[in-house]
């Protein structure tokens, strides 16, 4: 859970460490020596042209001579909430926007790259390991990137933070968490799991909030790292990735363990299960399998292009809403933290709902909502404080919408691929999704042509991907696939199509070794 906080509050940190206050051109002969001039002086608004909105204009100023506007090189800021970040120390605003945007971009990338790379090799080492791994890289990044003083070494640093400080500790540990437990406990955990990454999106709002030196800002962000160092004595390796993998001793002894401290008095008769597990070994299939495994056949691979677009989907509206929170009406940092805040009762809806009405349809809904809540934000007049709030309010159901798809692709990806591939899947689809998280800022870039785009395109997207998820199996009560061949089996012909013309078949059964592996 720990390392969902940490991956969270890390994906973040732009928003506030290289934040973007309100910022006017400074006036030649008026923003000098330390001085600034009221914003709304006459001699500011006589050198400054409006926009067609009619604010001050923030990349031009208007030549005495010429009597045409130009652009300006150097800029005041208002200091009512940021006093430092990145954003003023290098003038990241109008030509040189873009930096800002490729900025978190490259954390994007770096996540997009971890996703596939460290979801293979955790497939292939072990949770546990690249688990442990990251959370140490991430400490060090996390820290690091706060000292560093130039923008192109600092895209670097922010592209090896993005590979440890959310895909390899966020994507690992997620897998560990749903392989660890039972079927029944699987809702809630993973529900869980995305309701601490919330958390730690709040967290970037408390600590901004208090903190105004975006170097200490970056610091306090990087040592919350130090939460996930240390467990590496109390923490198992996932007995489902050991039994795939062969371990059956090992994994055993975890299952028998487990059942102890949960005070359960049953004997587990350890050389049975060990016994079967080798009469029935799948060791040799596993070595077989990888990433190419997921496109080989053709349920499996149509699953794997659907999923990857409900992740793309999810993440793109997730990241545009939350990354754009400075737009809202309000104290950004309250915004923030409400926009993670929102994500609690989303969470509860999906415990409550989930294993009620299953993974499809509800996934299906919630990403239709998500998405019309984008397009229709952008439609209501923001002119006046009432529009401003109204608008404020549908992006925060957005959220509220998304959040909870968004936690429900997570189980359900878990649940619909099998275990030899699983931790691929999830990389893929954690891929697929921060490839969509690093486009998120570029897309933004586009309301320079016209303000409502870049909201169109994410809500678009987002319930396009809502009616594709209808063709997915349902995974509700059904036991998780082990091999590649139950994969391919599994949920044939399950579509919400077919689910309203006849009654859902039970699905295949497979013999799995222990209970507590079904």
């Amino acid at each position: 859970m720990l390392a969902a906080l940490t991956a969270g509050l890390h994906m973040l940190t732009l928003v506030t460490v290289a934040a973007v206050p309100d910022h006017r051109c400074a006036v030649p002969g008026l923003d000098e020596n330390g001085t600034v001039s009221f914003w709304n002086s006459k001699e500011v608004l006589a050198a400054i042209p409006n926009t067609k909105d009619g604010v001050l204009d923030s990349c031009h100023l208007m030549d005495p001579i010429m009597n045409i506007s130009v652009k300006c090189n150097k800029w005041i800021y208002d200091n009512t909430y940021y006093q430092s970040s990145r954003a003023i120390e290098w003038d990241l605003v109008c030509d040189r926007r873009w930096m800002g945007a490729v900025a978190q971009t490259a954390y994007m990338l770096g996540v997009f790259t971890g996703a596939v790379v460290l979801g293979s090799m955790a497939d292939k080492y072990g949770r546990k390991i690249i688990l442990y791994i990251s959370a140490v890289l991430q400490l060090v990044l996390g820290v690091g990137v706060a000292f560093v003083p130039e923008y192109y070494s600092f895209l670097v640093i922010r592209f090896l933070y993005g590979i440890f400080g959310s895909a390899g500790a966020y994507i690992t540990g997620f897998v560990l968490s749903m392989e660890i437990v039972g079927p029944s406990k699987r809702t809630v955990i993973g529900v869980l799991f995305q309701a601490f990454f919330a958390t730690g999106l709040m967290l970037v709002a408390f600590w901004g909030f208090f903190i105004k030196d975006r170097v200490v800002l970056q610091v306090i962000y990087g040592l919350h790292s130090l939460l996930l160092i240390g467990h590496w004595w109390t923490v198992d390796e996932s007995p489902r990735w050991l039994w795939a993998q062969g371990q059956f001793h090992k994994a055993v002894a975890i299952v028998e363990k487990a059942m102890k401290q949960n005070g359960c008095t049953e004997e587990l008769d350890v050389a049975y299960f060990v016994s079967k597990g080798k009469a029935k070994t799948a060791v040799h299939e596993n070595d077989r399998a990888s990433l190419a495994d997921l496109v080989k056949t053709p349920n499996l691979r149509s699953r794997t292009f659907n999923i990857v677009l409900n992740w793309f989907a999810n993440s793109l509206v997730y990241y545009g809403l939350s990354l754009n929170t400075g737009k809202l009406f309000g104290n950004p940092y309250l915004v923030l933290f409400i926009v993670g805040l929102v994500e609690y009762p989303s969470y509860i809806m999906i415990v409550l709902l989930m294993d009620r009405l299953g993974r499809r349809s509800l996934l299906s809904v919630l990403l239709l909502l998500g998405g019309l809540s984008c397009i229709i934000a952008v439609y209501i007049p923001q002119d006046t404080q009432a529009g401003s709030i109204s608008a404020t309010t549908v992006v925060m159901l957005g959220k509220f919408f998304v959040a909870g798809s968004f936690a429900i692709v997570y189980n359900y990806t878990a649940e619909l691929f099998p275990t030899v591939v699983r931790n691929t899947a999830l990389g893929i689809g954690s891929m697929g999704a921060r490839l969509s998280g690093a486009l998120t800022p570029l897309i933004t870039l586009l309301d320079s042509f016209d303000k409502r785009l870049p909201s169109i395109i994410f809500g678009a997207i987002a319930v396009i991907s809502g009616l594709l998820a209808l063709l997915l199996p349902e995974t509700l009560n059904q036991p998780m696939p082990q091999t590649l061949e139950d994969g391919e089996k599994f949920g044939q012909g399950d579509t919400a199509l077919n689910a309203c013309c006849k009654k859902r078949s039970r699905g295949q059964k497979y013999d799995l070794p222990l209970s507590y592996l079904d």
